[in-house]
């Protein structure tokens, strides 16, 4: 399933009460996506590392009351007095056998020994797979039995719709738009290689360094050597910001850039900064001169930041002309 398709299904299954582990390739948004998924509910998340569990960890340590031992359940479950919420177990399968086997009780009858699991908390998990390079222990077919799964596939479009509401460098956005099967790339997954994360990891490394030269070295220990080398093969002869931003001041006399890398870079910094006024009134014209397809796409990026850009008379007049194209 793509991203987005995940998380509709995260979103709809938290109403019913059965565990669902997401499977997927390192650094792709696993945890991104049940961490939204809790931001859209409005639900508290407690996030569990269950590789650094020990098996005893769930069910706590004994102490005696009356002459009986009574079992104190670990402070990071949650309590009774606590608003329903989600309960995330990331790295499950990076977890020795006997930790896993420990979840055996919880994920089916919600309950380990005397703890029970609070009435509206669902549990989450999530996990790389085998054929990952990943350390991951074969989960017992008990275990397994016990939840819903969900295969995570990289899709560029919903990382790229992520990408710039993020604010993910224009530069980034825009050579990944060229070559899309540099988004993730395992073929080499020694120290840096291509993957969601990584990419992010470039972009704040970019914007933190202040130019693409100050971090040239710094990319191939992100992004791998492959993928570096034909990142700042693009970045040298990309739009800069500087002309992105004379643009933005002039958009109806300035000269667009014929680059079809460049076009998705201005598209990406435009849609990144659609809350800012004089962006959003460039975009209106600037919809209008970019070929149909890409004022398409500038649209569906800019309306996930800022709905408003519906009542620019720019938008309206291409809408108007380009209806067809939203169908």
């Amino acid at each position: 399933m793509k991203p987005s398709r995940v998380f509709d299904v995260l979103n709809q299954l938290l109403d019913v009460r059965w565990a669902v582990f997401v499977w997927g390739p390192p650094g792709a948004g696993k945890s991104s996506i049940v961490r939204s998924v809790a931001d859209e509910r409005q639900m508290p998340l407690i996030d569990i590392r269950a590789s650094l569990l020990d098996p005893t960890d769930l069910r706590g340590i004994p102490t005696i009351e009356d002459g009986r031992a009574v079992w104190c359940p670990p402070s990071f479950l949650p309590k009774p007095e606590d608003e329903p919420g989600i309960l995330f177990f990331d790295e499950l399968n990076a977890a020795p056998p006997l930790v896993q086997a420990s979840l055996y009780q919880l994920t089916l009858d919600r309950k380990v020994g005397e703890y029970r699991l609070p009435d509206g908390w669902r549990i989450l998990a999530a996990g790389n797979r085998s054929e990952d390079a990943s350390v991951t222990f074969r989960m017992p077919a008990a275990l397994s039995n016990r939840f819903v799964h969900l295969d995570f596939e990289i899709d560029f479009e919903d990382w790229r719709s992520w990408a710039n509401a993020a604010g993910v460098h224009p530069l980034v956005v825009g050579f990944l738009s060229l070559r899309r099967e540099l988004l993730f790339d395992m073929k080499v997954a020694e120290r840096g290689f291509p993957t969601p994360r990584s990419w992010e990891i470039a972009s704040d490394a970019l914007n933190a360094m202040g130019s693409v030269e100050s971090c040239r070295d710094i990319l191939l220990g992100i992004v791998g050597e492959g993928a570096a080398i034909e990142f700042l093969g693009y970045c040298e002869d990309a739009i800069s910001e500087e002309r992105i931003k004379d643009i933005i001041a002039d958009p109806e006399g300035s000269e667009l850039p014929d680059g079809l890398g460049d076009r998705y870079a201005l598209i990406s910094f435009l849609a990144s900064n659609a809350k800012d006024k004089a962006t959003l009134g460039a975009s209106g014209v600037l919809i209008n001169r970019l070929e149909p397809e890409l004022g398409v796409l500038l649209i569906r990026d800019i309306l996930k930041t800022n709905a408003r850009f519906v009542q620019d008379p720019g938008y309206v007049r291409f809408v108007s002309k380009h209806k067809d194209s939203f169908v």
